[in-house]
């Protein structure tokens, strides 16, 4: 399979499903190795499609009519089920989670959860991988996108973090 062709494929496969699919599953299912997917996926990536890295595989990014927001959150990390878990309890996606660091600046990390089964999946990776969430460099100060289907929905969320005091403010 030439390279053109198989990058098609990628995007014929990431474009059919909303969960993400992994390096190794992409590399057997085109019968090349994932070094090759890696390669493929900057290349596409280089071309403006939206496609992200996520610890369970990769995932593109559909055009989407909703609402974002970016909200300065401040909690511990025994919380973050918490907080993750009022967002999309209330309608809401989280994309990412932003944190300053005093070398490095902005670092950027993504979750992309929307529903409780996420979060759990989400929660279980990052209590056995034993990495240390981002908020940990920050004193628990950091930055979430949050995505919703209207305005209405992204300040039912906001009030609902703010009554759980997890709103910076």
């Amino acid at each position: 399979m030439r390279k053109e062709e198989r990058r098609r494929k990628i995007l014929d496969l990431l474009s059919r499903t909303d969960s993400e699919i992994s390096g190794d599953r992409l590399a057997k299912i085109l019968g090349v190795t994932r070094q090759i997917i890696v390669q493929d996926i900057s290349v596409l990536r280089s071309m403006n499609y939206n496609i992200i890295s996520l610890a369970r595989g990769y995932r593109l990014i559909k055009k989407n009519d909703g609402v974002k927001r970016i909200i300065a959150v401040k909690h511990s990390k025994e919380r973050i089920k918490e907080e993750l878990m009022c967002v999309v309890q209330n309608g809401g996606k989280v994309l990412d989670v932003i944190v300053e660091h005093p070398v490095y600046g902005e670092i950027k990390g993504n979750i992309n959860v929307s529903n409780e089964d996420e979060v759990e999946k989400f929660i279980g990776m990052v209590e056995t991988s034993g990495a240390i969430p981002l908020l940990s460099l920050s004193n628990g100060v950091h930055l979430h996108t949050i995505e919703a289907k209207d305005e209405e929905t992204i300040e039912r969320i906001v009030s609902n973090l703010d009554r759980k005091k997890f709103i910076l403010k």
